[in-house]
């Protein structure tokens, strides 16, 4: 679909994270950064959030 499918004040009823191209793009540099939980254990002596954490991805 093309954006001019749709008014120029459509909301989707579901929501969204981001409301267009530029945003998205944005999120996927942020996301590119992130620390994964291995740097944080091992360059920050952090724990990683356990909920999030599966001991099956865990490198030993």
């Amino acid at each position: 679909m093309t954006e001019k499918d749709f008014p120029k004040n459509y909301v989707p009823k579901n929501s969204s994270m981001a409301r267009n191209e530029k945003e998205i793009e944005n999120l996927g540099k942020q996301m590119e950064h992130r620390r994964t939980g291995e740097v944080l254990k091992e360059d920050y002596d952090k724990v990683p959030d356990p909920i999030q954490f599966d001991k099956a991805n865990e490198k030993e």
